[in-house]
C-alpha cells in the first residue's frame, strides 16, 4: 500500500520536534538548512514564537557550501553567536540536504564543545521522521547530560512529567491544568519535560519517585532516567475519569518498581463504536477515559511511527493516507483533528479534537484542555 499523502497533511517533522522540546531550556538550537525549516517551524509548529524568546537559529546553508561541504563556516557562525549569547548548551539538528551530504554532526558538536567549553550535542534528524522522534532524542540528551547524578528521591509521592510539548498539549495553561489534577491527587511534580520549567528544574529529575510519560515523546528520556537513577515509569496522561486509575497505578509503580502502560489494562475489545486518531499515549489515555464513562469499545488509529508497546489489541498503527482511509470506512464516530475530516466517511459522526502537531495554529482557539476532556 502506498505510504503517501494527497489530501491530508503530514505531522510535524523531527527537526521541529527538537526545537519544540528544547525551546525553554536556555540552549541554542541550530537547524542546518537553507532556511525553509525555520520558517515552517516558527509559522506553523511553534505557538510560543511571538511571546517567548528562544535561541532557535538556521544556518542559512547555500548551494556552494552544501556542495563543497563548508563546515568551517557553519562552526564559525555558531561560535560567533555563542560568544555573544552564552547559551547553556548548543544543539545541532540536521535536515535533508546535510543528511544527503553525509555531514558529520557528532564530530561538529565535539569540536564546538572543545572550542567553546559549552556542552554541545547533535540530534540525528533529517526531516524524514515525525516530531516524536526528534523531540524524544533531544530530551534524552538532556536527561543524559544535564541531570544531577547525585540526586536522590526524598518524597515517595513525587514525579516528573515527561514528553510535554505544545505540539501535543497546546499552551502552558493546558499543561498547568494537567499538573493541578495530579497535585490535587497528592503528587508533587518535580519537573516538567519540557514546558514551564528551565534546565535547572530538569536537572533535579533524579529526586522523583516515578516518571509519568504523558506522550510518546518521553519514552527515550524515561529510559535514560531509569538507567541513571533506577526511576520506574508509567505511561499515560491524566484525562477525565482515567486520572483516578492513573494515580492508583502510579502508587503501585512506586512500590513494585515495574514500568507500566497504564491505559492498556482493562481496555475493551470487539468492534469499536468510537475511533480516535492521533498520538498513541494521549489518544490511548482518552480512549480509556471514554470506555470508563460510556462502556463502549474505542479504537485508536496511530499514524505516527513510534507505537511499539503503546497500542491495545483494538488499536492499529497506520502508514499513509490510503491505509487510514480504508480503516475509517466502517467508523461510526470519529474523534480527530479537523483536517482529517475530508478522508472520513460522510455518514460518520465527526468530533473535532485539534492537534497542533498536525494542523498547526489553525484551530488553536478551539483546542480543549486535554486533562479536562470527558468531564
Amino acid at each position: 500500500m502506498r505510504q503517501s499523502y494527497r489530501i491530508i497533511p503530514i505531522y510535524t517533522a523531527d527537526v521541529s520536534g527538537v526545537c519544540s522540546a528544547l525551546y525553554e531550556l536556555g540552549g541554542m538550537t541550530v537547524m542546518h538548512d537553507p532556511s525553509g525549516c525555520n520558517s515552517t517551524y516558527n509559522t506553523h509548529d511553534e505557538i510560543r514564537w511571538y511571546n517567548q524568546d528562544s535561541l532557535i537559529y538556521i544556518s542559512g546553508l547555500n548551494e556552494i557550501d552544501a556542495i563543497m561541504g563548508n563546515d568551517e563556516k557553519f562552526i564559525r557562525d555558531i561560535e560567533d553567536a555563542a560568544r555573544a549569547l552564552k547559551p547553556k548548551f548548543i544543539a545541532l539538528a540536521g535536515s535533508p540536504i546535510p543528511f544527503m551530504n553525509g555531514t558529520d554532526f557528532p564530530a561538529l558538536a565535539e569540536l564546538l564543545e572543545e572550542d567553546m567549553n559549552i556542552p554541545a550535542f547533535s540530534v540525528p534528524t533529517n526531516g524524514m521522521h515525525d516530531y516524536v522522534y526528534g523531540a524524544g532524542i533531544a530530551l534524552a540528551e538532556i536527561a543524559e547530560r544535564f541531570t544531577n547524578p547525585e540526586s536522590r528521591c526524598t518524597n515517595p509521592r513525587s514525579l516528573n512529567l515527561l514528553g510535554v510539548t505544545p505540539l501535543d498539549f497546546g499552551p502552558l495553561s493546558h499543561v498547568q491544568a494537567m499538573k493541578r489534577s495530579l497535585e490535587q491527587a497528592g503528587w508533587e511534580v518535580v519537573s516538567t519535560w519540557a514546558m514551564g520549567d528551565d534546565l535547572d528544574a530538569l536537572s533535579r529529575a533524579g529526586e522523583a519517585a516515578v516518571n509519568l510519560l504523558v506522550s510518546s515523546v518521553g519514552l527515550r528520556s524515561a529510559e535514560v532516567l531509569k538507567r541513571k537513577f533506577g526511576t520506574p515509569y508509567v505511561v499515560g496522561a491524566p484525562v477525565g475519569k482515567f486520572t483516578e486509575k492513573l494515580v492508583n497505578i502510579l502508587e503501585q509503580t512506586v512500590e513494585n518498581r515495574e514500568n507500566t502502560v497504564a491505559y492498556l489494562s482493562d481496555r475493551f475489545t470487539g468492534e469499536a463504536e468510537i475511533t480516535l486518531i492521533g498520538e498513541p499515549v494521549t489518544m490511548g489515555s482518552l480512549a480509556a477515559a471514554i470506555e470508563m464513562q460510556t462502556k463502549r469499545p474505542v479504537q485508536v488509529l496511530c499514524p505516527l511511527r513510534e507505537t511499539e508497546g503503546l497500542l491495545s489489541l483494538n488499536d492499529a498503527a497506520v502508514r499513509g493516507e490510503e491505509e487510514l482511509e480504508m480503516r475509517l470506512k466502517s467508523a461510526k464516530n470519529i474523534v480527530a483533528d479537523p483536517l482529517y475530516r475530508p478522508i472520513c466517511p460522510p455518514e460518520s459522526r465527526f468530533y473535532e479534537l485539534p492537534h497542533i502537531a498536525f494542523s498547526g495554529r489553525i484551530y488553536l482557539k478551539k483546542l480543549p484542555v486535554f486533562a479536562e476532556l470527558c468531564r
